[in-house]
Formats: structure tokens, sequence, C-alpha cells
């Protein structure tokens, strides 16, 4: 069950995964996460971080412990973990991972109008968006040899293997997807494919084939 949290943005959990090390002020904590690639892990928008630290204070996840000034720059407050931001930060965990939750993705939407497309075009750009994930996944591969080299240990890439997974599984799927549409055998598509020859919408379609399958 997801729970309605008194900062509930992602942007919180990973200041607390980042300041749980040490006190730091907000430009370091975000060099950290810039660092660590947190921002391809979370959706993460930079500009509202001193919104969220502000926030974690006051909700008291997060302490100011002291002040430091770098020659002429402003004086920068420094901020501490709070026993309660630690518990906030597990329990936050225990909840992405036990519990599912359906979020909005890019993809899903464009096949929910696929019909939208005659198959031939949805042929090409399946194919379009499997060479990119392909030259993605390869990039990705290569940056997880190179931090494997450095001794880090799997534990602190495993979001980063999940990643990489999950991109080889769809591009499978729209490679599946793809080889039918091509072949012919996805079923309807004969259909489909008259249906943007002759100029028909989907709600005409429709109707066709439930008439079709009524008389």
């Amino acid at each position: 069950m997801v729970t309605k949290r008194k900062v509930n943005n992602l942007l919180a959990l990973a200041v607390l995964a980042t300041v749980i090390e040490r006190p730091m002020h907000r430009y370091e904590i975000a060099s950290k996460m810039r660092e660590r690639g947190k921002d391809r892990d979370m959706d993460i928008k930079w500009g509202s971080l001193y919104t969220v630290v502000q926030n974690m204070e006051k909700a008291g996840f997060l302490e100011v412990v002291g002040n430091e000034r770098d020659g002429a720059r402003p004086e920068r407050t420094i901020y501490a973990i709070t026993d309660a931001g630690r518990n906030e930060m597990a329990d936050w965990t225990r909840e992405l991972i036990a519990d599912p939750e359906t979020e909005p993705n890019r993809f899903i939407a464009g096949l929910s109008v696929l019909a939208a497309l005659p198959p031939d075009e949805v042929v090409e750009l399946l194919g379009q968006r499997i060479g990119a994930l392909s030259r993605t996944i390869d990039a990705a591969r290569r940056e997880l040899d190179h931090i494997a080299a450095t001794n880090l240990p799997r534990l602190f890439v495993i979001e980063a293997e999940y990643g990489i997974a999950m991109m080889e599984a769809e591009a499978a799927w729209a490679a599946s997807l793809r080889d039918e549409i091509a072949a012919g055998t996805f079923p309807g598509v004969d259909l489909w494919r008259h249906m943007h020859a002759v100029g028909m919408t989907p709600a005409e379609v429709s109707e066709l084939v439930e008439r079709g399958m009524t008389e």
C-alpha cells in the first residue's frame, strides 16, 4: 500500500540516501547525486532541490548542524539526517521494493493508439526503437563493466542491472511485435492495412468488425 508521505518527491529519498553518509550542504548533495547518476534512476528536477531540502527539514528528516563559508561565496548551510529521516528512508525503500505501482509510460501511450499509423510504418518505427534500445543497452553495459572494474560492490549498482534487463525485455518484445506485423501473422493486420488504404477511422473499423461478428 502506497503511503502518503510528508515529502512525496523521490528527490527527497535520493537526498536522504546521500546525506546518510555524512552531513553536507546542498551543493555537495547535488554534486554527489549527479556523480552517482541518480538523475538516471529517478525523475529528478534539480531546480527543486532547495525546496525539497527545506521541506525535509520542516518534516524533521534533516537538521541543520552548521554553516561553512568558502572564500567570497555565500555561507552554506550543512544538513545531517535525523533518526526520523533514517526511518523514513528505510520505510520508503521497503515500499518501493515490495509494492508494484503502475506508472505512466510513453511507449505504452503510443501502443494504445497504434492504429493511427499504417502497419508498414509501425514496422519501421519499431525497428528504430529497437536500434536505439540496443545502443543504449550497449552503452549501459560498458558503463557497468567500467564500474565493476573499480571493485564497487554489486549492491550499489543493482539498479543499473535492472535497467538493462528491462530494456532488453522491451527490445525483445518490440522485435517480436515488429516481426509479426512484417510477416503478416499479427491478427487483423490485413484489416489494419486496409483501414489506412481507404482512410477508415478506428471507430469505423470497430463498427465493421462488430457487424461482421453479429451478422
